[in-house]
């Protein structure tokens, strides 16, 4: 993560972070989250380490949650927009001034309430990928043409709170595209996980002006980002691709995905390396070359163009047909926010030290991630941080 995030993650955070993500696995197996057991890779890692959920998204992490919050009588609200965090005379968060029967977008909606919090109150709003005004005041390249994969309301109202009451926001113009997304799909699309897992532990990527690949496919998400913009912006289009063999591969680690992305068109087959070239415009020899340069790199174990690792799984691309999907990045993360300590209480921008009854974790911090989150990594920050944040709450109650 030091690494990747080149050196602007806290490491005493990061260190929170990954000595606490094996326990904190396991205690979400006792909620009732089943993971898969294949590990998988992710941009960024050094090798698999990565594990999916039984139903293949977050989902399977936030029903048995939800289903454990209710066994425990915890109410979740839900259209309710928070516009205001309440202070008394000492400087202590005391609760959230909020609009009860919000309707998303709809402005104007909702009735004004207070709602008093006992120990503290933790924000874990998420990040602002969403929020075009206030993504492009960080970073005016990142305008409203640019998709997102995150939903509408990945905005930075609560951003804009935390800082108006004192919050030290850091490194928020460190803000990640997800390169691998398909043009052919809104949001996030399945196209990324054809990509990341197809193309980039299984088959390879290619520059359809050249035939040839044009990065180190299982690179870090700023260094891919980067190069498929580079082809982008020269007129080219960048495609993921692998055979057969590969999207077998694929199948076990996202069950069904195939038949959404080829219903949907995010993913084609094509018969054979000349039918590929043709479908896109290239000269169908150096197509082949690429891959028999790149089925020779598999087979001595050692990529020389690029230095990527390969796989230990992976077969030479010698198996028709063959599968492609576009790649045309999205804003997807953003790793600045609120600065916290590492237990998670929120920081003062005046002299650093807590605000009393103020906690955030997840998406909507900084300091943990650096310049680039590694692929995966949110969600272990979210449960981890998640988790930490409840006992911290717990245990300053108790002083």
């Amino acid at each position: 993560m030091k690494r990747i995030g080149l050196g602007l993650g806290d490491p005493e955070h990061i260190k929170v972070v990954t000595e606490l993500a094996a326990p904190t696995f396991e205690w979400t197996k006792k909620q009732g989250v089943v993971w898969r057991t294949d590990l998988t890779g992710k941009g960024g890692h050094s090798a698999r380490r990565c594990l999916i959920t039984e139903e293949g998204t977050g989902q399977g992490i936030l029903i048995p949650f939800m289903k454990k919050l209710k066994e425990l009588g915890v109410p979740v609200v839900t259209s309710v927009k928070v516009i205001c965090l309440d202070k008394n005379k000492n400087g202590r968060v005391i609760g959230v001034t909020a609009l009860e029967g919000y309707k998303f977008g709809k402005e104007g909606s909702g009735k004004p309430v207070e709602i008093k919090a006992k120990d503290g109150v933790i924000l874990a709003f998420g990040g602002f990928s969403a929020d075009v005004g206030y993504r492009t005041r960080l970073d005016p390249k990142l305008t409203g043409n640019l998709k997102t994969t995150n939903q509408p309301g990945a905005t930075a109202e609560l951003m804009r709170e935390a800082s108006r009451i004192g919050a030290n926001i850091i490194q928020a113009d460190w803000i990640q595209f997800l390169p691998n997304t398909s043009p052919d799909e809104e949001g996030m699309g399945m196209g990324s996980h054809f990509a990341s897992v197809g193309g980039s532990l299984y088959g390879l990527w290619i520059n359809t002006k050249t035939g040839k690949r044009f990065t180190d496919e299982f690179g870090d998400r700023k260094t891919t980002t980067d190069a498929i913009f580079k082809v982008l912006d020269a007129g080219g289009k960048t495609i993921s691709v692998t055979d057969s063999v590969g999207v077998a591969s694929f199948n076990k680690v996202r069950p069904g995905a195939m038949d959404i992305l080829r219903k949907n068109g995010a993913v084609k087959e094509y018969a054979s390396l000349d039918a590929l070239a043709q479908a896109y415009g290239m000269n169908p020899e150096a197509l082949k070359q690429t891959f028999a340069d790149f089925n020779k790199a598999i087979e001595s174990g050692k990529d020389r163009e690029f230095g990527r690792k390969l796989d230990k799984d992976i077969k030479p691309l010698t198996h028709a047909p063959y599968y492609v999907s576009e790649m045309s990045p999205k804003i997807h993360h953003t790793m600045g926010g609120i600065a916290t300590d590492t237990s998670t209480r929120v920081l003062s921008v005046v002299d650093d030290k807590p605000i009393p009854g103020l906690y955030a974790a997840g998406e909507c911090t900084g300091g943990i991630h650096g310049a680039v989150r590694i692929g995966a990594n949110a969600v272990m920050d979210c449960l981890v941080n998640g988790k930490l944040a409840g006992e911290t709450v717990i245990k300053d109650a108790k002083k």
